[in-house]
């Protein structure tokens, strides 16, 4: 199917938008996606994000149809971001907008639920199609990401026994991004509304399940897994 042609919005009726909620730590890129995506027809950015606990927040308040997420973002990633936005509002989309392409990345995102996966040197008319694709229910990947993955390593994802939990809990995933990105203890109950102790029986689990014992360590661990970058 060919796909459509850049046009500039006519429909003024709110009922017949696409709704959309960017999230990217990069201002300058929202700015830039914010101008091309509310020039299209039935297209309408009702948010922006600067992080994926923003992200989360804003998905249950406003419930969009799509949201375009990076991956390396602050306080919480965009795969944490996405699980847990899915989890509240399962009819929402996520196209993932990242500059990472390997199989690791890949096989998180469409764990965590999301249908689509575009690489930052995309075309805008990619990330066009890509949201009528998803909105519709339809999957999209960018065509370096559909050469990676092939058909059967997405069924094979999806088959996969559900029932082996993942090493780590959600909320220590959450707790370990932090401990990675250099907040101290008292940060991180305050961000949970946690007592110190609380957190503090956190990392020691943490710490056991991997069997890991130095915050380096787990920097280097959470940076492995996607969980944070080095930027962050």
């Amino acid at each position: 199917m060919d796909k459509p042609p850049l046009q500039k919005k006519t429909n003024n009726d709110d009922s017949s938008f696409i709704k959309i909620l960017l999230a990217d730590d990069h201002k300058i890129l929202r700015a830039g996606l914010r101008g091309l995506i509310e020039i299209q027809p039935s297209f309408k950015i009702v948010a922006e994000a600067e992080d994926g606990r923003s992200a989360v927040q804003l998905c249950r308040e406003l419930s969009p149809d799509v949201v375009i997420m990076d991956i390396s973002m602050p306080d919480l990633n965009g795969i944490e971001a996405t699980r847990q936005i899915l989890g509240n509002s399962p009819k929402t989309k996520v196209i993932i907008l990242s500059v990472h392409s390997s199989k690791h990345f890949i096989e998180e995102v469409f764990r965590a639920g999301a249908t689509g996966y575009l690489l930052k040197n995309c075309s805008f008319e990619d990330l066009v199609y890509a949201i009528r694709a998803v909105n519709a229910g339809e999957t999209y990947l960018h065509p370096k990401i559909a050469t990676i993955v092939r058909v059967d390593y997405l069924e094979a994802i999806k088959q996969r026994d559900s029932s082996s939990p993942p090493l780590l809990s959600p909320r220590e995933r959450e707790v370990l991004q932090l401990i990675a990105e250099g907040k101290s203890t008292k940060e991180i109950a305050f961000s949970f509304n946690l007592s110190v102790k609380t957190v503090e029986a956190h990392r020691q689990r943490i710490m056991e399940k991997l069997d890991i014992r130095t915050v380096a360590a787990l920097t280097k661990y959470a940076i492995r897994e996607g969980l944070t970058s080095e930027e962050n």
